[in-house]
């Protein structure tokens, strides 16, 4: 009986633990991205009375309804009700489409007008840098719909997925460091995120939960790998094409 008890009280409290965890870091997602877009987009109209174009506002629109979605299945995850969250997974793939193709969109239209961060490369080999991000978050979605059925693996890609879209959010966090750092910078402090993901699995599980690894280090290598394409002849031939139809 003792045993039982004992069992049910872990139980209980690994459900706790996970609750926190996943709800405390969609938090920290959403706070992220409101620091780093106040200025230009959350509270624009006290800092810049210029209207953004359509596209800017359906751009942080979407991915601001990403970020709201992430926050409510997590939530309902945690209080399991699960049948909504499914029902919930049909909008997810919806938003997550469609932040693919504006996000992708956006990086070409402005990689014409863009003025990159300092220590950041031409506009041209900057476009890496978003368009990998739409790269990267669109291939961890579709293996999160994937493993669906493999909750810890669906999410921990998941919450990885939402990680892979946070650079431009934490290149604009008014910071004096992150303004004049460049790419590797701001890779460097959203990498970061992934850190908790791995304590998580160590004191919950022993050791970091396979899918945690993989998507951590795609995330992670595909950010020099960006720079070094962004680089070469053969994408700044292929960038030049690209943005001339936009």
């Amino acid at each position: 009986m003792a045993t039982q008890t004992q069992v049910l009280i872990d139980r209980a409290q690994a459900r706790r633990t996970e609750r926190l965890f996943f709800i405390g870091m969609s938090i920290a997602f959403a706070g992220t991205v409101f620091a780093g877009f106040a200025r230009t987009y959350f509270l624009r109209a006290h800092f810049d009375p210029t209207p953004l174009i359509p596209l800017l506002r359906l751009h942080g629109f979407v991915f601001t309804s990403w970020l709201v979605l992430f926050l409510v299945q997590t939530t309902l995850v945690a209080t399991k009700r699960i049948n909504t969250h499914r029902r919930l997974g049909i909008a997810g793939a919806i938003i997550a489409s469609l932040m693919v193709i504006i996000g992708t969109t956006t990086a070409i239209i402005r990689a014409k007008i863009i003025q990159v961060p300092p220590g950041s490369p031409s506009p041209l080999v900057f476009l890496t840098i978003p368009l990998g991000d739409m790269l990267v978050f669109a291939v961890l979605v579709i293996s999160g719909f994937y493993f669906r059925r493999k909750p810890d693996t669906h999410k921990r890609v998941m919450l990885l997925a939402t990680i892979g879209i946070l650079p431009a959010a934490v290149a604009r966090l008014p910071l004096a460091f992150m303004q004049q750092g460049g790419p590797f910078v701001f890779f460097g402090v959203t990498d970061l995120f992934i850190i908790p993901c791995l304590v998580y699995d160590i004191v919950t599980r022993g050791r970091p939960h396979r899918a945690t690894l993989l998507a951590g280090a795609f995330i992670v290598l595909s950010q020099p790998l960006r720079l070094i394409i962004g680089g070469t002849s053969a994408w700044l031939a292929f960038a030049t094409w690209i943005t001339q139809w936009s």
